[in-house]
């Protein structure tokens, strides 16, 4: 957890929503000076500060809305701060909560060192990474569309279906009239392919734009990661576009527990009590690497032998677990030190 402690001539709490915001404004001794709500508007929020720009620094809670009031005090030179949510538990207690209590819980906590930080992801690629999002979105409900149509081959007890429905041509085998009599399982099962369908042709057209028009600061990144065995274009730029920039994590041990790759032990009066925070971290991210561990054990014959000898002591889900905290660390240090993957190494000790 990394928390804001520069010193400001002023601090401003913003308690954001999609049409309003709260604003609550503390000079350097903690007095308020300005406490007011304004409509959600750039220029709104540039009057009632207007006054206070003169060592001013913002702070907001990550919301969906945080975009455009981070590029707005981006162009006029004004520090933002954006507050990791899940951290910020100050705000959320107390017998009362309006949004003006919760503006000024954010400005006493910018001002005091105490505001938990979000990364604040640059205007530019933040664009591609969300329609990325989206994509892997897409081919979630797809997945849910496909495991339905199976579920209910199995629910009346029919032949099983001996190919993998992902691929289009192996959904004929289906034949809609000869395996299904009744007329309404049958608009069910259509419901499903015709989602399935949609799917893949959205699917289909954003991933070959983000081919050809996504933005690649660093090409050699992008090659390095495609390095990996099973690593294609696509979960390339998932991984590429969810780190952004590998150098603000000073270790290691940061990136894996951004990625959600390691375990948070606790402990108090000596003695631990089991794990915690599993779900704290980025979940895009822990996506990727998980596809990218199973990809890799598809393709490297090392890392299935690698798989099965851990298996044998710790069961498959926490060697699958072992092996994507392991590609975790080698991404890092790929693109840390600028070297491309190497199978050898990966696998020597």
């Amino acid at each position: 957890m990394r928390f804001y402690n520069q010193q400001h001539r002023f601090y401003c709490g913003v308690d954001l929503h999609a049409r309003t915001l709260s604003l609550c404004l503390l000079d350097a001794s903690g007095s308020i000076v300005h406490h007011d709500s304004h409509p959600a508007t750039g220029r709104d929020f540039l009057a009632a500060v207007a006054g206070f720009r003169d060592g001013l620094v913002v702070a907001c809670e990550c919301m969906f809305a945080w975009y455009w009031l981070a590029d707005l005090c981006s162009r006029e030179s004004i520090p933002f701060v954006l507050g990791h949510a899940l951290y910020m538990k100050a705000i959320h207690g107390g017998k009362a909560k309006t949004d003006k209590i919760d503006a000024h819980k954010i400005a006493v906590l910018l001002r005091g060192g105490m505001l938990p930080q979000a990364y604040v992801y640059p205007k530019g690629m933040r664009e591609t990474r969300d329609l990325l999002r989206r994509r892997s979105y897409l081919v979630r409900r797809r997945a849910e569309a496909l495991a339905h149509l199976v579920n209910t081959n199995n629910q009346y007890n029919l032949p099983p279906l001996n190919k993998k429905l992902c691929y289009a041509a192996n959904r004929v085998e289906l034949d809609l009239p000869a395996r299904f009599d009744d007329p309404s399982v049958r608009a069910n099962i259509e419901v499903d392919l015709a989602l399935i369908d949609g799917y893949d042709e959205q699917v289909h057209r954003l991933e070959s734009y983000l081919v050809k028009a996504a933005r690649v600061d660093d090409a050699q990144a992008y090659a390095r990661l495609q390095s990996i065995p099973g690593v294609g274009k696509v979960l390339a730029l998932v991984l590429l576009y969810e780190i952004h920039d590998v150098r603000r994590f000073a270790e290691v041990g940061q990136f894996l527990s951004y990625a959600r790759l390691v375990r948070c032990v606790h402990e108090s009066a000596g003695k631990k009590q089991a794990t915690g925070g599993n779900k704290i971290g980025n979940a895009h991210l822990k996506w990727a690497f998980s596809e990218a561990t199973c990809l890799l054990v598809r393709s490297s014959e090392r890392a299935k032998k690698w798989l099965a000898r851990r298996e044998k002591k710790h069961g498959k889900k926490r060697a699958l677990g072992a092996l994507a905290a392991r590609l975790g660390r080698a991404v890092y240090h790929l693109l840390r030190k600028g070297e491309a993957f190497d199978e050898g190494r990966f696998f020597a000790s």
